[in-house]
């Protein structure tokens, strides 16, 4: 059964909406400034959505909201599958709990604490279309937007329901989460630079992005809006390291071969990849590597976190998103921050104009989490 996508929700630091986001993703520019809204760190740059730290539960309402309206469909939607994911969930809610007993020894917060567990964006999600059916929330580090995508691609391909909602929501810009990775020795200093020489490590960023999936038969029959088709996905784990990917990428090369066997692909049939590009030395690195040994004959290639910042576990989500619109308008996006390329891709340094059939995205994260989806454009 073919599955297809019909509407689109995103919100990131380029902008509230799918449509500002790509406009400034082509123009090159870049949501990434030298800020700090927590008193007690110093200023480092960040991707935030607005000037203060996002809140997970708006930023969820808002892109569910968009997609339903971009896919022509009206609440409530019953019958609707929904799988919506996050890699840190709630968390900056929990560290705001811990800072005031710390200070006031008071948990009255405490009392809605069953509102703020790991699954709540999904439940919050199914409330807003009042779905009935069934209802997911993957996590899986940077992987989780991806994951999220194959499982409501899933639920349709075993007949489940006709139509689901997926994606996944982040707003991970937190002093537990800044203060970590800048313990790992993984945060720039001064902005993203995928795959760069002088590239200096990562950037945070917030984001969301909620697709709209639906039968191609549905789709078709109700005259829908069609932005491309979910051809198939591969995920695989290292089960190698906590955070450090396995040195030869022998399970990411393989969740990408996975992908393509599936998707009935070969390599040479392959437009666009929408690289995990998170700028630090190692990523970058072994997904170069990846790149040349799956891709030898060479294949365009940009990460969109110089632009976006690194919104971990709805990176995956994002990107699927990007490819999309690179389907839908035919023109791949930059790869902003990218001046002096380390590696011999095929990098996209400026908006290419093309013929574009078949896109992959890839998402890795921490865990050995390796996902890959495949899209192309649909021809009834």
């Amino acid at each position: 059964m073919d599955v297809v996508v019909t509407g689109i929700g995103l919100v990131s630091s380029l902008g509230t909406n799918l449509e500002t986001s790509w406009y400034n993703l082509v123009a090159g520019s870049s949501g990434i400034r030298v800020q700090q809204p927590f008193a007690e760190l110093k200023p480092r740059p960040l991707a935030l959505i607005t000037q203060q730290p996002a809140n997970l539960s708006y930023i969820t309402q808002l892109v569910v909201s968009a997609a339903i309206k971009d896919a022509g469909l009206e609440l409530p939607l019953p019958e609707c599958g929904l799988v919506i994911g996050s890699s840190r969930s709630h968390q900056a809610w929990w560290e705001n709990l811990a800072r005031q007993y710390q200070s006031q020894h008071d948990l009255q917060q405490l009392e809605h604490w069953l509102e703020t567990l790991p699954h709540t964006p999904a439940i919050a999600a199914a409330r807003q279309i009042k779905t009935k059916n069934a209802v997911l929330a993957p996590m899986a580090a940077c992987s989780t937007g991806i994951w999220a995508i194959a499982q409501a691609y899933e639920l349709i391909q075993i007949g489940q329901c006709q139509s689901a909602i997926a994606g996944a929501v982040e707003a991970a810009i937190t002093p537990l989460t800044l203060a970590g990775f800048q313990k790992m020795g993984a945060l720039a200093h001064t902005g993203a630079y995928p795959f760069d020489r002088n590239r200096e490590g990562l950037v945070l960023g917030e984001g969301a992005a909620v697709f709209v999936l639906e039968s191609a038969h549905s789709a078709q029959e109700r005259q829908a809006k069609i932005y491309g088709q979910i051809l198939g996905f591969g995920l695989m784990c290292d089960a190698y390291h906590a955070n450090t990917p396995e040195p030869r990428s022998k399970s990411a090369i393989a969740s990408v071969k996975q992908c393509l066997e599936r998707s009935k692909l070969s390599p040479t049939e392959i437009d666009y990849i929408h690289a995990h590009g998170t700028a630090t030395k190692l990523n970058d690195q072994n997904e170069a590597n990846l790149l040349q040994t799956v891709f030898p004959q060479g294949v365009a290639v940009s990460s969109t976190k110089g632009s976006t910042g690194h919104t971990l576990g709805a990176s995956g989500a994002l990107g699927t998103a990007f490819c999309l619109m690179a389907l839908h308008h035919q023109l791949l996006p930059p790869c902003v921050g990218l001046q002096v390329p380390e590696f011999d891709l095929d990098f996209v340094t400026t908006p290419r104009q093309g013929k574009i059939r078949s896109a992959l995205c890839l998402s890795f994260g921490f865990g050995g989490q390796n996902a890959v989806i495949a899209l192309g454009k649909f021809n009834p």
